[in-house]
């Protein structure tokens, strides 16, 4: 019986499982350590070997300032129109477009109200992911508005920086938005409202040239990329090379340029204590349902 003398087959050891890594990982540009995704998101997007400070997301700004990540959104709706029209490589209005797709917000800029623990105030987060968080109408328009709320109700105002400055393709539109909202803050000001602000990286052109740096309290994070025009046209400007750190939150802070430099992982706390000792008599916003 043939059957009995059947070559015998090699066993295959069992293919090995691919597991899917590709966009788990990201690399650190200052220690060039490679970080789980995950973990870095868990420690508010700084890095846990050298505590370099990734940007993050408007929302995620919003979320980690609220208690519970619980606020309402104001002004939503509000978009640039494109009131030039304006076309380079692309037409404005398609990267307006592929902005407000890629992101889920209607402009650079988000704006929320809830409780900083236990006191009631307004947030406005620019969105660097959009249009390199450019200002425009739009943005001028809601900070505007979020500064006159502040004022009806007393509540204190906080903006967190993320720009490249003022969105050239809507021309003088954009500009007149730093003349708009610096007024806004004067009468912020005059009415005796808290205002902080948080320049993070970067904040540059004419967001830093007007509210960025407008605050009763300029704070910082660490590492912050904070000018107006960009340390190469200065360089080249100058026709010197400029110092180490030059234009970096540090350098500032040495400089007389900011109040204070305070990690991610301490700024709610920070910002509570700082808009208690600043908030006005029978003005403090605390929720009185807490």
């Amino acid at each position: 019986m043939s059957w009995f003398h059947k070559e015998k087959q090699p066993l295959e050891a069992p293919k090995a499982k691919r597991v899917q890594t590709e966009g788990l990982w990201i690399k650190c540009e200052n220690c060039k350590q490679p970080l789980w995704k995950k973990d870095l998101e868990a420690n508010l997007f700084c890095c846990p070997k050298c505590n370099r400070h990734f940007r993050m997301t408007a929302r995620d700004r919003l979320q980690m300032l609220f208690d519970e990540g619980v606020y309402t959104e104001h002004d939503q709706g509000i978009r640039s129109s494109d009131p030039l029209h304006f076309k380079d490589t692309k037409a404005y209005r398609d990267r307006l477009k592929k902005a407000q797709r890629e992101t889920g917000l209607d402009d650079a800029l988000l704006t929320g109200e809830g409780l900083l623990e236990g006191r009631r105030v307004i947030i406005c987060a620019m969105e660097f992911q959009f249009i390199s968080g450019s200002m425009g109408a739009a943005v001028g328009e809601k900070i505007t508005r979020a500064i006159d709320r502040c004022i009806a109700g007393k509540l204190p105002l906080v903006i967190i920086s993320c720009s490249a400055g003022a969105r050239m393709m809507e021309g003088a539109v954009s500009l007149m938005q730093m003349a708009k909202v610096s007024a806004a803050l004067a009468r912020l000001e005059e009415a005796r409202v808290p205002y902080i602000s948080v320049l993070t990286d970067p904040t540059t052109g004419g967001v830093s040239a007007s509210f960025a740096m407008l605050g009763d309290l300029n704070i910082a994070e660490p590492g912050a990329l904070i000018g107006f025009a960009g340390p190469r046209v200065i360089e080249q400007t100058l026709r010197q090379k400029l110092p180490d750190g030059f234009q970096r939150s540090e350098f500032l802070l040495e400089h007389g340029m900011l109040d204070a430099i305070v990690p991610r992982k301490e700024q709610k706390g920070y910002v509570s204590r700082v808009l208690g000792l600043l908030a006005a008599p029978g003005a403090s916003g605390e929720d009185p349902a807490s």
